[in-house]
């Protein structure tokens, strides 16, 4: 078995005027939010796919079903974490994760930082670890006609040092 395991995790969500719009833990001031069982943050939904199918446990629907109650207007950060600390005792640690929102809007870059720190901080992980990126589709697909926003990411995990590599 490999030391090193990627893992891809795709996101999306229809828009939603009557929530707010919060997009890697980072709440956007003036924007329609994402509709979703949790807060439809769907950097951070892709992201909890990302580590764990690195890791081999599965996807976000298996840990907080979407219609399990008490995950209803959870904050993705703290399904995050979770499947993070899954994760870990399954052996592995992030080595890093490079996430891309897909999207005409919102501009991200004056928020970026924040993203970036708010999730490596629910990672348990350095803020260089995890990046945050957007890109455009050129008016084309959902994305582009402006109906929601999508999410990539990946997520490169390693065997943890604190880890036997013949219990893995």
């Amino acid at each position: 078995m490999s030391d090193l395991r990627v893992g891809l995790g795709i996101d999306l969500h229809a828009w939603d005027p009557d929530r707010p719009l919060v997009l890697g833990g980072v709440r956007f001031d003036h924007e329609p939010g994402l509709a979703g069982h949790s807060d439809g943050d769907v950097i951070s939904h892709a992201l909890i796919d990302a580590v764990l199918g690195a890791a081999g446990l599965g996807d976000i629907g298996s840990l907080f079903p979407s219609d399990a109650a008490e995950w209803e207007g959870a904050s993705s950060l703290d399904l995050l974490s979770r499947a993070y600390s899954q994760v870990r005792e399954a052996g592995w640690e992030l080595e890093n994760a490079d996430c891309v929102l897909v999207g005409e809007e919102p501009r991200i870059a004056p928020l970026r930082g924040a993203m970036q720190a708010r999730l490596a901080e629910a990672l348990g992980v350095e803020p260089g670890v995890v990046t945050v990126r957007a890109t455009t589709t050129d008016k084309l697909g959902f994305t582009g006609r402006g109906e929601g926003l999508a999410a990539v990411a990946v997520a490169l995990l390693r065997v943890s040092q604190a880890t036997d590599r013949e219990t893995t």
